[in-house]
């Protein structure tokens, strides 16, 4: 086993947890970091590894920690909050980052950063999870396919439930909107204004475009100027998202959004092994060069994505212990290649056609 060091920080949330017991699992030690060493305990007892607990507005003992460190999987949302300071003492400390955000101003973020962490030898990969790396893999793949293309459009249809950390990114986008690019900008929609059906892979369904992070990513790995995500919703639930707009001012408000993160804490919980494994996740892509005329779709299937980004995570870590080229941010398909969704337990081809 590769005697290089990993660090799992927030290793004691929902998806953390998942993550170090499947590096476990794959015979790694990992350290589990997190701000709780109460939370921290009784997961490395069980697991028989070494925590510590260190905040991250400690950047002294942060950077201390992970001069020993290779690779850090940052998992403590909400990533707006803890992305960069865990960015900065790695670029410091000249450790490989990587997180599991879908938070598209963390992307923005580790993207301004490029030269910083070239300089200093270290990748910047967020969205080592669900968020981004199918749909990024399958952008990549597609814009193989139409080089020129001037569109990109992306979704997804799946059945899994909410973690507490997904839902709680999730409430902190009601008050700003949605999000698309166009001619190389992004632009800031209201939430269910732009929609269309699509044939995810299991039927036509009506569907809207949403913040997705590939808007920021899909821009990176493909350098296509105009890109929308998509997921499926009842034209009724459409409406009413619709209504919403109008209160988006309301919704900003740190008391309201404090307030629905606390019925996130009391309500949500991560679904269970059993449930994870009932689910499955369709991909869709759609790429095109207006001008010419040309037009293709792509699809992929994968297992749910919690489990995308578990075995996600790990792949790009593993990918990153024996890494030697050169630092920057990436986005997985720049790292790793887009047959890096295609690796993962549960997932199919990438398949790519006119339909």
């Amino acid at each position: 086993m590769n005697n290089k060091k990993i660090m799992i920080y927030g290793a004691y949330g929902y998806t953390g947890e998942l993550i170090a017991r499947e590096a476990v699992a794959k015979g790694y030690r990992p350290l589990l970091a997190g701000r709780s060493s109460q939370k921290l305990q009784p997961l490395a007892e069980e697991l028989g590894l070494p925590a510590m607990a260190v905040g991250l507005d400690s950047s002294e003992t942060l950077e201390r920690t992970l001069r020993d460190i290779d690779v850090v999987i940052h998992c403590a949302g909400p990533f707006s909050a803890t992305a960069e300071p865990m960015m900065l003492a790695c670029i410091a400390s000249r450790t490989h980052y990587q997180d599991i955000t879908g938070e598209m101003s963390v992307y923005q973020l580790a993207h301004s950063m490029n030269a910083e962490a070239k300089a200093a030898g270290v990748v910047l990969c967020p969205g080592t999870g669900f968020d981004v790396i199918p749909t990024d893999c399958l952008a990549a793949a597609l814009h193989k396919a139409i080089p020129t293309a001037t569109h990109l459009s992306l979704g997804f249809d799946s059945d899994s439930s909410l973690s507490p950390g997904t839902a709680k990114t999730s409430i902190e986008s009601l008050g700003v909107g949605s999000a698309i690019r166009r001619n190389g900008e992004i632009e800031i929609t209201g939430h269910a204004e732009i929609s269309r059906t699509i044939d995810f892979g299991r039927g036509e369904k009506f569907a809207v475009a949403i913040p997705w992070g590939d808007v920021a990513t899909a821009y990176y790995s493909t350098g296509i100027p105009n890109i929308a995500v998509y997921i499926p919703m009842s034209p009724r639930r459409a409406k009413k998202m619709r209504r919403m707009n109008k209160f988006r001012w309301l919704l900003r408000k740190q008391w309201v959004q404090d307030w629905l993160k606390r019925k996130v804490d009391k309500s949500v919980r991560g679904p269970g092994e059993e449930k994870r494994a009932e689910q499955q996740t369709w991909i869709w892509g759609e790429i095109r060069h207006d001008r010419r005329g040309e037009r293709k779709i792509g699809r992929l299937v994968t297992a749910n994505g919690y489990d995308v980004t578990v075995h996600g995570s790990l792949a790009v870590m593993e990918f990153l212990l024996d890494y030697k080229g050169p630092g920057g941010y990436f986005t997985p398909s720049k790292l790793c290649g887009y047959e890096l969704v295609e690796r993962l337990p549960g997932s199919g081809q990438i398949k790519i056609g006119i339909d």
